[in-house]
C-alpha cells in the first residue's frame, strides 16, 4: 500500500491502551497527524470513531502502519514492557529502512533498552527509550518525558516530543531534553519512579501519624495538607493527597481512604531502582524502605493474626499538638531532601558505570511539570547543581544543608516519638539514619572488616599506613 506525500502521517504509534491513546489525542492537538495500530483491530475503529475529525489515520497491520509514514519513519511503541517490546520491533523491521526510527514510551528495564539500541544500531536502525511520566492525565495534556538512545534520533523526533510534554515557567519550557545513550532515558525514569516510591511513603507516614498520634480526622488532615501545599512542600503528591481528605464514601458516609485495604501494589520499578543501588555499591536506604513497606503491606493475613499476638505500645503524643504537627511537617521536608539525594547519588554512579554524560541539573528541570514527583522543590535541585556541577550529594549544597540543620531537632523529636509509640516510620527513620551515617567521618565498619578477617581472612586496611593486613585473630596474644 502507498499514500502520496502528503497524506504520509508524522509519526506512528503502537498500543492503544489508555496512554497510547491520550499521547495520540496529544499529538493530534499539537498539530501533528497520527497513524495507529493495535493488536486488537476492533479497537482501532473504536477509538477513531470515539474522536471524529482529528488527523489519525487506523492501520489495519504494521506494513499499512509503515507505509503511511513520513521518511524517516517514527514509531511509537506503548505496549507492555518486556517481551511484547521485541515481539513488535521485530513485527515492524521487515516493512521500515535504515535510519528509520522505534520509540519505546513504556516502562521498560533499562537493560533491556541498551540491548535494543545496540542490535537496531548495528541493523542500521535508531531506537529511543524514553521514559514517559504523568499517567493517564499527564500523556493527555502533557507528561514529563525522559528520551535516550540513539543520539542522531533526537533532532527527528524533538519538536514532536517537546510539543506534547508538559510547559513550564514564563517562558513554557518543556519538560522534555535529550538525557544520554542508550538506556539512560529509561534509567531516569527508573529512578524518577524510586524517588516517587520514597515521596509517597513518607507522605504515607505523616498521614499515619497524624491519625494514630494526634487522633486527626480527615476533614482536619486535608486542612493540614492545604496549607502544606501552599509552602515549601508544595507538589503534585501532597495536592493530590489533601484532595483525597475530601471524598467521602457514598456507602458509609465515612472518608472513602479509610475505607480503602491497606495492601499496596507495585509494578516493579521501585525494586529495580532498588535492585541497582545495591549493584552499584550506592546507599538508597529510604527508597528500599519505601519498596519494603510496599510488600510488609501486603502480607494482610500476617499482619491481622500477628495482631492478635504481638505486643506494643499504641499511646497517644501527650505534648503540644500544634508543636508536634509542625515537627511532622519539618521530618518530612528533610526525608524528602534525602530520598532525593539518595536517587541523585544514584543516577551519578550510574552515569559513570555506564558512560553517561547526564546533566542533573536538567534532569530535575524534566520533572518540574507533568510526573508524579513535580515540585517547587526541583528548582532548588537545579540551582544546587548550576553551582556546583560535580556535587556529589544534595545534602552538601549550602540551601540543601542549611535546610536540615535548622529541622533536624523536629525531624529527631519526630522519630523518637514514633518508635515511643509504636508507630512505624520506616521511611522517616531510614531517611535520618542516612543522614546521620552520611555526616559521620567514622562508622563502626572498622570492627565488621575486623569481623570479615576473622571468620574470611577478608583483610584490612590501616587507618595509620598504606597496605593490606590480616590477623590470625584465635591465635593473636591477647
Amino acid at each position: 500500500m502507498s499514500a502520496s506525500d502528503n497524506d504520509l502521517n508524522d509519526i506512528g504509534l503502537v498500543g492503544l491502551a489508555v496512554m497510547g491513546q491520550n499521547l495520540v489525542l496529544n499529538m493530534a492537538d499539537h498539530g501533528y497527524s497520527v497513524a495507529v495500530f493495535n493488536r486488537t483491530v476492533s479497537k482501532i475503529d473504536e477509538f477513531l470513531g470515539e474522536n471524529p475529525g482529528r488527523n489519525l489515520y487506523g492501520a489495519k497491520s504494521l506494513e499499512e502502519l509503515c507505509a503511511r509514514l513520513k521518511k524517516p519513519r517514527k514509531v511509537m511503541l506503548m505496549v507492555k514492557a518486556g517481551q511484547p517490546v521485541d515481539e513488535f520491533i521485530g513485527m515492524l523491521l521487515p516493512y521500515l529502512e535504515r535510519k528509520d526510527i522505534i520509540i519505546d514510551g513504556g516502562n521498560s528495564h533499562f537493560p533491556d533498552t541498551i540491548r535494543r539500541t545496540q542490535e537496531l544500531e548495528a541493523k542500521g536502525f535508531r531506537f529511543i527509550g524514553t521514559g514517559v511520566s504523568g499517567g493517564e492525565e499527564g500523556a493527555r495534556n502533557g507528561p514529563s518525558i525522559m528520551p535516550g538512545g540513539s543520539a542522531s534520533a533526537w533532532l527527528e523526533v524533538k519538536d514532536i516530543l517537546q510539543s506534547i510534554a508538559a510547559k513550564v515557567g514564563d517562558d513554557n519550557t518543556p519538560c522534555c531534553d535529550w538525557v544520554g545513550a542508550d538506556g539512560a532515558g529509561h534509567y531516569v525514569k527508573m529512578v524518577h519512579n524510586g524517588i516517587e516510591y520514597g515521596d509517597m511513603q513518607l507522605i504515607c507516614e505523616a498521614y499515619f501519624l497524624m491519625k494514630h498520634s494526634l487522633h486527626m480526622s480527615a476533614d482536619e488532615m486535608y486542612e493540614i495538607f492545604a496549607e502544606w501545599n501552599r509552602g515549601e512542600l508544595e507538589s503534585y503528591l501532597i495536592e493530590i493527597t489533601r484532595d483525597i481528605f475530601s471524598v467521602k464514601d457514598e456507602k458509609t458516609g465515612e472518608p472513602l481512604v479509610e475505607m480503602i485495604l491497606d495492601t499496596a501494589g507495585q509494578k516493579g520499578t521501585g525494586r529495580w531502582t532498588s535492585l541497582s543501588a545495591l549493584d552499584l555499591g550506592v546507599p538508597t536506604p529510604t527508597i528500599i524502605a519505601a519498596v519494603e513497606a510496599r510488600s510488609l503491606s501486603a502480607l494482610k493475613d500476617a499482619r491481622r493474626e500477628a495482631s492478635r499476638h504481638l505486643s506494643g505500645p499504641t499511646g497517644k503524643y501527650e505534648g503540644d499538638g500544634k508543636s508536634f504537627l509542625k515537627s511532622i511537617e519539618d521530618a518530612l521536608y528533610c526525608s524528602k531532601i534525602c530520598a532525593y539525594a539518595q536517587g541523585f547519588a544514584l543516577l551519578r554512579a550510574a552515569a559513570e558505570e555506564s558512560g553517561w554524560d547526564l546533566n542533573y541539573g536538567g534532569i530535575s528541570l524534566l520533572w518540574r511539570g507533568g510526573c508524579i514527583i513535580r515540585a517547587r522543590f526541583l528548582e532548588r535541585i537545579k540551582e544546587a547543581f548550576d553551582k556546583d556541577p560535580q556535587l556529589t550529594n544534595l545534602l552538601l549544597d549550602s540551601f540543601f544543608r542549611d535546610a536540615v540543620a535548622t529541622r533536624q531537632a523536629s525531624w529527631r523529636q519526630v522519630v523518637s516519638e514514633a518508635i515511643t509509640l509504636g508507630i512505624p516510620t520506616p521511611a522517616f527513620s531510614s531517611a535520618l539514619a542516612y543522614y546521620d551515617s552520611y555526616r559521620r567521618e567514622s562508622l563502626p565498619a572498622n570492627l565488621l572488616q575486623a569481623q570479615r578477617d576473622y571468620f574470611g581472612a577478608h583483610t584490612y586496611r590501616r587507618i595509620d599506613e598504606d597496605g593490606v593486613f590480616h590477623t590470625d585473630w584465635a591465635n593473636v596474644r591477647r
